[in-house]
């Protein structure tokens, strides 16, 4: 398969080969619309579009380009845009003055100490990209890689900047020069031995199921599709939606033998019951699958849910950033594996064991026996470990793909928090997509806290570090805020729990009683009665305590029937409910043959999901679909927009269908 990102390069250099003189935009510079609003004035789409999608043909009538016609031939490996012609470029769009730079003037800004400048090249340009690090959407932590050198060997591996053109909608505004062919051909050369020597990293990725909507498949992303999203309570395996950000790992089966789970301890040591002269070393343990395996197992049924699910319906408002979601980045499944309580204790004696078996009179890091104990003496000794140690506050966790997140140590530790670190997926082991070997499983968390491929836990004073903990992505800003610059970052809140959200997975109308409908005229603002059915759910383990459906806008709403999942334990509601709902009085549209459902769910705690989207208010987006299948589209609080450079606050969410 020809790997867009070669695509991509091959054109840079049939540009900048072809032209002496570089072409440039002068956009780049100037406060005009950004790239691709009008196509007939920004002939700079021909680079925008064919670095996302792969060119295989270029043909300009003049090798200057001035007043040439070009015809561009792209396609998309991952089946997104295809561009068949542009329009011709014209003088206006060319600026021929912008500066060259030498690679070693780009390494000189690198932004290592303050107030410094950060440039990169990419392509054959190059960037000041100083402002827009504090906005990047993965954090700035991941964009600073690439500071001072090319983004080329970035985006080899993190390919989801090729999913849209938003990446070189906001670096065209960031050109400020070109890099020196020279240096660029090294850079080519150099990401050629890089694929010929290192080879795909993503040429080893599973099998997938034919029905799930992929978004990305390097890395891949992947949701179900609305009409089976709610056939099965349990999410079959290989039907659950994908979520992955770098190639997905692969083990033999010596590595899966000798695979060891790193647990450091070592907070716990500075108040153990080992006297000052004779301290134990930090307690970091390496524990084996079959160690695991061996500790008493549980199981929990868990809905995981991406936090930007539904992201596609923002772009009906405004265009965002990142995975472009329906309504199925959202799955449940039956959970196996060892209690974290369980196995924390488990990983405290065997630090005992390990640090301390050569001294004489053998101590532990815990006072209590060996043995398994009681949930009161679990309680208690919990209480006491954070009563002794307040600044214990998280639950580090680390994956074999490099991701790092966190969680309070209240939920890690807490007997009714249920977190489990799983080893099987519906009475299955896990699979590769979803964490094989081991997954740790944060029942009300978002899905990101649930890390797949855990190498390594960590009770620590602070949160992971890293772009998922503490990035832009994964943090929820206030409503006036425009610009994450201008804020303290670290001091916004991250996502964990979950808010409350429901969706429409099926819509049909049907007569009054109870039986499709199968024809009648109708006339705009007449009512017909429909039947609905869906899915709720609401983070934090609160139960969802009903389903309300309306066919006319809000003005009169009809309560659904919660058919699978009514029954889980108060305040441990951890998986999702489907719900349906019969003899909804819908209004039909202007249109004279479709109707708008929409739907709202009602937490334990009564938080709901708002209905209006009146200006000046936070409410939630509905949008259109067809056919009789529903696009239930729903906002999370604090979206930040990086091309308005606007922030939308938006809470709750909403399901809404249109049907023919």
């Amino acid at each position: 398969m020809t790997m867009m990102l070669q695509s991509s390069r091959r054109f840079c250099n049939t540009l900048r080969k072809s032209s002496p003189a570089l072409l440039q935009l002068k956009h780049a510079s100037s406060n005009q619309p950004p790239l691709n609003a009008d196509k007939n004035k920004w002939q700079g789409t021909l680079l925008a579009l064919a670095a996302l999608t792969g060119v295989y043909t270029a043909a300009a009538s003049n090798n200057e380009f001035p007043n040439a016609s070009a015809n561009v031939q792209c396609e998309s490996s991952s089946g997104g845009i295809t561009l068949d012609s542009l329009p011709a470029l014209r003088d206006e769009d060319i600026d021929f003055s912008l500066p060259t730079y030498t690679s070693a003037q780009v390494a000189m800004r690198n932004g290592k100490n303050m107030g410094e400048k950060v440039w990169m090249s990419y392509g054959g340009y190059v960037y000041d990209v100083t402002d827009f690090v504090g906005n990047h959407p993965g954090g700035s932590e991941k964009i600073m890689l690439a500071a001072g050198g090319a983004i080329e060997p970035h985006w080899h591996l993190y390919r989801q900047h090729f999913a849209s053109d938003l990446p070189l909608r906001l670096m065209e505004k960031m050109i400020i020069g070109k890099l020196h062919p020279a240096d660029q051909d090294k850079i080519d050369a150099d990401m050629d031995k890089l694929q010929d020597v290192g080879g795909d990293p993503y040429e080893n990725e599973p099998e997938r199921h034919p029905l799930l909507i992929v978004h990305s498949d390097t890395p891949m992303n992947a949701e179900v599709p609305s009409d089976i999203l709610t056939r099965e309570y349990i999410t079959p395996s290989n039907l659950f939606y994908i979520r992955n950000h770098h190639p997905v790992p692969l083990l033999s089966d010596g590595e899966v033998k000798n695979f060891r789970l790193e647990v450091d301890l070592s907070l716990l040591s500075s108040y153990d019951s080992v006297t000052d002269d004779n301290k134990a070393e930090p307690a970091i343990v390496k524990l084996s699958l079959e160690q695991i395996k061996s500790l008493p197992k549980v199981e929990i049924t868990s809905t995981l849910q991406c936090s930007g699910n539904r992201r596609s319906g923002f772009n009906d408002l405004r265009q965002t950033s990142g995975t472009n979601w329906g309504q199925g980045a959202i799955s449940t499944a039956k959970w196996g594996g060892v209690r974290l309580v369980d196995l924390l204790q488990f990983a405290a004696q065997q630090a005992a064991i390990d640090t301390l078996s050569d001294k004489k009179e053998k101590k532990t890091l815990r006072p209590e026996s060996n043995n398994r104990e009681s949930l009161l003496e679990t309680l208690q000794h919990l209480q006491s470990i954070l009563e002794k140690q307040p600044n214990l506050q998280h639950l580090r966790m680390e994956s074999l793909d490099g991701m790092r997140a966190s969680i309070p140590i209240v939920k890690a530790f807490s007997p009714f928090g249920d977190v489990i670190l799983a080893y099987e997926m519906n009475d299955e082991p896990l699979t590769r997509d979803h964490g094989y070997p081991l997954r740790m499983i944060v029942p009300g968390y978002a899905a990101v806290r649930n890390v797949k491929w855990v190498s390594k836990i960590q009770l620590h004073e602070e949160e992971s570090e890293g772009a998922w903990q503490r990035g832009l992505n994964y943090k929820i800003l206030p409503p006036s805020v425009s610009d994450a610059t201008q804020i303290d970052l670290d001091r916004m809140p991250r996502l964990t729990e979950e808010p409350v959200i429901s969706g429409i997975t099926n819509l049909e109308r049907v007569s009054s009683a109870g039986e499709k409908y199968h024809h009648k005229n109708l006339q705009p603002g007449d009512t017909v009665l429909v039947r609905a059915s869906g899915w709720a759910w609401a983070g934090g383990g609160r139960n969802i305590v009903r389903v309300d459906v309306t066919g006319d806008d809000g003005e009169s709403w009809e309560i659904a029937k919660i058919t699978h999942g009514a029954n889980q334990p108060f305040g441990r509601a951890w998986a999702w409910v489907f719900w349906e709902c019969d003899g909804i009085p819908a209004r039909v549209c202007d249109d004279g043959h479709t109707i708008e459902v929409s739907c709202k769910g009602v937490d334990m705690a009564f938080n709901t999901q708002p209905h209006t989207i009146e200006a000046g208010k936070t409410v939630c987006l509905v949008g259109p679909s067809g056919g009789g299948k529903s696009t239930t589209i729903g906002l999370i609080e604090g979206f930040y927009d990086p091309i308005s450079g606007s922030n939308k606050s938006l809470i709750g969410w909403i399901g809404f269908s249109r049907s023919a």
